[in-house]
This record gives structure tokens, sequence and C-alpha cells, in this order.
């Protein structure tokens, strides 16, 4: 039993004995996002919380001080609890925060912005610290880089096809609409429109009777992780509005329930099911990369040269894209899969939620690189087959990513144009 003369005590230990964070800190964004995310769970009204605290949280939004959150150290049960310790720091003037650009100690800013540090009354620093934020934010700002990537995957891939003179009639209506997923179906039809006018582009027959799997399946793998992105988005809205931390009080105080919805096992599985179905956008990213650069597989120059022999051209991009797409597939081992007791063994079943958020973020952040070399190859190629006769839209967005990567006349520091496709790829809004 806690004496009441401690329980002010044992609020400040909570915070202090639990940030035990490692590693580099968590993106501001994602910060931002856990301050909102903790705040919103708070107000749902069963975490027995004054409401000075969800409105210094709001307030750390509204005057950016973001709290440095270290990125390791949380097991996914309990909840995110180191992280959120982190996170609590600050209110208590206390952590370290980033603040105009800065990182600096928490009582710094907080006197910039004449703000007062809280004393946590009972139940607080539980509360505070008890909870999915940390996997949640982490998991909601990859996906939302995942599902641009994805939509941009298909435009890449658009060029891809003008590029090598794909075959359009695999993505006509009829195929998909016998298959029956919609997301396929989806795809295909962008697919279409993206192409639609294209005289780079043939029918079976023309050329040859069929393409390869890389281009002749585009719907049906880009369509395939479409789905796991949706379970996935419903999954991330469901978390995002929980009363996730314990115990949770009901009926105004007189009933409090010990439970487990801290538990991180729904997010840490559809954050498994993210990574491996944004680390296949990559797979078969890289596989069209090679029939760009591959003289064994089109009648484009070997490796998209200027001076074949020569000049190496875009031979090393494909060899980063492979170690990247190959370093994705350790990174998609699913996290979910693993769990090792703490808590003297009370703890016994975690759900290691926080990790699989983060090697998702880090499996989007690769696949942005494979498709700026893709994009890269398919620039080159098109170029080649004559840039007035590919579709309006695949020109447009040639004409601009054009402005970001010039044309390769000869070998350069291709480093540079793929951090730089990369970086313009995160930033299109579409």
């Amino acid at each position: 039993m806690i004496d009441d003369s401690d329980v002010k005590d044992l609020q400040l230990n909570l915070i202090r004995s639990h940030a035990c964070g490692v590693g580099e800190p968590f993106p501001e964004n994602v910060s931002r996002a856990m301050l909102l995310l903790r705040a919103n769970a708070l107000l749902k009204g069963y975490s027995g919380i004054r409401p000075a605290i969800v409105n210094r949280l709001l307030e750390f939004l509204n005057k950016e001080i973001h709290p440095v959150i270290p990125q390791q150290g949380s097991l996914g049960a309990s909840g995110d609890l180191a992280p959120l310790s982190h996170l609590a720091l600050p209110i208590i003037g206390e952590g370290e925060v980033f603040y105009k650009g800065k990182r600096i100690q928490a009582n710094e800013a907080l006197a910039n912005e004449r703000l007062e540090p809280i004393t946590l009354e009972a139940k607080e620093g539980l509360a505070l610290i008890n909870g999915t934020q940390a996997m949640t934010a982490m998991g909601v700002i990859a996906y939302l880089e995942a599902e641009q990537l994805a939509r941009i995957s298909e435009i890449i891939a658009s060029m891809t096809i003008e590029g090598l003179n794909g075959i359009m009639d695999a993505f006509e209506e009829e195929i998909h609409l016998v298959r029956g997923y919609q997301q396929q179906i989806e795809t295909a039809r962008r697919i279409r429109t993206y192409l639609k006018g294209s005289k780079l582009t043939t029918k079976q027959g023309d050329l040859r009777v069929q393409d390869a799997y890389s281009l002749r399946c585009i719907p049906q793998v880009h369509g395939a992780s479409w789905q796991a992105l949706d379970y996935v988005k419903e999954k991330l809205e469901i978390e995002m509005n929980s009363a996730t931390d314990n115990p949770l009080i009901f009926n105004g105080g007189d009933k409090v329930i010990s439970g487990g919805n801290f538990h991180g096992q729904p997010i840490a599985l559809a954050m498994d099911f993210m990574k491996i179905a944004v680390a296949e956008l990559a797979n078969i990213s890289e596989r069209r990369i090679e029939r760009l650069v591959n003289p064994q597989l089109n009648d484009l120059p070997p490796f998209l040269s200027p001076k074949p022999g020569l000049q190496s051209g875009a031979m090393i991009m494909q060899y980063c894209a492979a170690s990247l797409v190959s370093e994705n597939k350790t990174l998609a081992h699913p996290a979910s899969v693993d769990s090792i007791p703490s808590s003297a063994n009370q703890e016994d079943h975690v759900s290691m939620g926080t990790i699989a958020a983060r090697h998702a973020y880090q499996i989007v952040q690769n696949v942005r690189r494979v498709l700026a070399i893709e994009l890269i190859c398919a620039m080159e190629a098109v170029k080649h087959r004559g840039i007035e006769k590919m579709a309006e839209f695949t020109k447009q967005f040639y004409q601009q990513a054009r402005q970001i990567v010039p044309d390769i006349e000869k070998d350069r520091i291709f480093s540079n144009d793929i951090e730089r496709a990369a970086k313009w790829l995160s930033e299109l809004t579409l």
C-alpha cells in the first residue's frame, strides 16, 4: 500500500524511473502525433486525470514544444511505458524538447513560454505513460507516407510500362472484374487513366504476346498491397480513438477496473502486415528496374548508359535498389511473433508493436528510394523512346521530375540524384 502522503512522489517516481528510452529520438512529427493522440485518449474521460494535464499537452502542440523521445525501449505492452515517460517529462519541467529548431532542456522552453511545471496528482503519472501512443503515432506517420508512396508507385510504374513498350491488354477491366478484388480493379483503372493516349504502349502480339510479371501483374501485386493498407488504416483509426491506459475509471469514479487495453497486439499485427505490403512495392519495382537496365531484357542502351562500356549509366543504381529491397526483407520479419516476459513475469506476453512500427517506417524510407531509382531509369527509357509519344499524364509527371533529376548525359554521382528524387517524391501531393 502507498501512504496518502506519498501519492505525489509516486507519480513523479513513475515518470522518472520509466524514462529508460535509448537511441535516436523519434522524428518531430511523430512526437507531435504522440502529444495529440495521448491528449485524445485522455479526453475519453476514463483515465482519472485533470483537464490541466490535457491542456498542457495541447499547449505543447500549439507552441511547438516537442518532447525528445528515444525510439528504443518499449515492449508494446503495459503500453509504451518508456516513450510515454519521455513524453511526460516536460510536463513536470524535466527532460529535453525540440523547440524552435533546437534541442534544449524542457525547463528552458517552459520558461520562454511562461509555462509552469505541473505537479502530478494521484493516478496522473500512470495515466500519462500507460498506452499505445508511441506505436500508434509512428504507425500513423508510416501509414500516411506509405499510402502516398503506393499512389506514386503506380505513376512511376506507368512510365516504366512506356519505357518498355508494355502491353496494355493486361490492364483491361474485364480481367480484373472477374477476379473481384476492388483494389486490384482500381489499380488497373488508374494505370489505364495514366497511360491514356500513349503511343509508347503496345497491344498483345504487336511486339510480344505478354509481358513479364513485374509489368503484367502490377494490378494484382499493388492491389494486394492496397488491401493490406486498407486493413492497417482501419486498425489505426480505431486505436487513435481508444482509451488505452490502465486502470480505467467508470461511473464517475465509482468503478475502477484493471484490464489490458494497453496491450499493443492489434497495432503490432497491423504494422507487421504493413511492413510486408509496402516492402512488396519495392520488390516488384526493383524487378522493373532490372528490366529497364538489362540489355538482355530490352532493346534500350545497356544500363541506359550514354556510352555503354565507357560509362556505367544506371548499372549501380540497380545494385542500390537490390540492396534496399534485401534490407527490407530483414526488416519485414514480424516483430509481433516475439515476446519476452517482464515485470517479474507478471507481464508475460508483450506485443513488440513499437518495434514493428519503427521498422515499418524504415521500410517506407527504403521503398521511396527504390521508387526514386525506378523513376530515374524510367525517365531515361522514355527519353530514348520519344517523350513526345508519352501519355499526357505521364509526360507532365516526366517534365516535373526532370526539374529534379536532369538527363543522364554522362556518369555522375548518382547518389545525389536518388536522394533529390526521393525528397521530391516525399513532398508530392496527389
